[in-house]
């Protein structure tokens, strides 16, 4: 076989809903009995993996004629040793691709959508046909990429966490985190139900959902007290630039007491700038990023975290 390169292909896939319902259940006749009962459409979890079973192999097939592909599931993204010249394929969701980048270190990452009728895809450019001709062209270095500033959270512990999309800082459950907060020269002890770090790429996901629902209760509540009447409501877009150099946090639901305050709720962190936290809690404090909650730190008495943007950067194939 005439490879374009000997260098790694790396096409990250992930489990099925079916898979993950065939692994709780033993069988897919169990699973197919578990999901009728409740009165959902199995026929709707057949149909999403036959696509991408059939996918996957499609992609094998096209990338083994341009170079020598590893399969990799997402599960063991966290484990798995990429090189310096990987090119990375994602095969899936949105959330695959911002996944995969927080364990890459500058590798082009190429997004593919594998069933454009389901999914929409804001970071999946591309369609199995185009890797013949995108592929090539991250070998040569000739395809444009999109770089992407990521988070990170070191701990006094000497372990750290990176973020593409936001780190979450709080409580494991539904209690309140108790921590001190440490912002530029401004300082808080907050008890709150945690605080959301976002990045570019995530400013368009949970941050801007908190920074909408605090916006309207906030209309509403004047509104209801006679402060103010009801209006349109404000529109407040969050977004900023994938590639910026700074980062934004909100704290969720703020109590103020005696001992705990809720002015210092939302602010940029940058580099000379970072955001700290002194965590407060016996227990059940956890760090955990871009929504993996089983992927986390423990962020309890005693544990002190520095957040501010990291020094390596993804870069997404445009």
């Amino acid at each position: 076989m005439n490879r374009q390169t000997e260098n790694r292909i790396v096409l990250i896939v992930r489990a099925t809903r079916l898979a993950d319902l065939r692994a709780k259940f033993a069988t897919k006749q169990q699973a197919k009995f578990y999901v009728g009962r409740l009165g959902a459409d199995f026929s709707d979890y057949e149909r999403e993996d036959t696509a991408y079973q059939e996918a996957i192999r499609e992609a094998q097939r096209t990338l083994s004629e341009l170079g020598l592909v590893h399969l990799v599931q997402r599960a063991m993204l966290p484990n798995y040793v990429f090189g310096p010249e990987d090119t990375i394929v994602a095969l899936g969701q949105d959330g695959l691709v911002a996944n995969t980048l927080k364990y890459l270190d500058g590798q082009p990452l190429i997004g593919v959508n594998p069933d454009p009728a389901r999914y929409d895809g804001q970071l999946l450019p591309f369609r199995i046909a185009h890797l013949r001709k995108v592929v090539p062209e991250v070998f040569a270095r000739r395809r444009a990429v999109q770089h992407v500033s990521m988070a990170v959270a070191r701990l006094n512990t000497g372990l750290m966490l990176h973020a593409v999309n936001d780190l979450f800082i709080g409580p494991r459950s539904h209690g309140s985190a108790r921590y001190i907060i440490h912002s530029g020269q401004n300082e808080e002890t907050h008890s709150s139900s945690g605080v959301i770090v976002s990045t570019g790429l995530g400013s368009t996901g949970w941050l801007k959902s908190l920074i909408a629902g605090a916006t309207g209760v906030s209309q509403l509540v004047n509104a209801e007290l006679g402060r103010s009447a009801v209006g349109k409501p404000v529109a407040i877009d969050p977004k900023f630039a994938w590639d910026a150099r700074h980062l934004l946090f909100t704290v969720r639901e703020p109590f103020p007491t005696r001992t705990t305050g809720a002015s210092l709720l939302f602010g940029r962190v940058t580099e000379k700038q970072p955001l700290i936290l002194e965590s407060q809690m016996g227990e059940n404090g956890v760090i955990f990023s871009d929504g993996i909650e089983a992927d986390f730190l423990e962020f309890n008495s005693g544990t002190k975290a520095t957040i501010t943007l990291a020094e390596k950067r993804g870069c997404l194939v445009v």
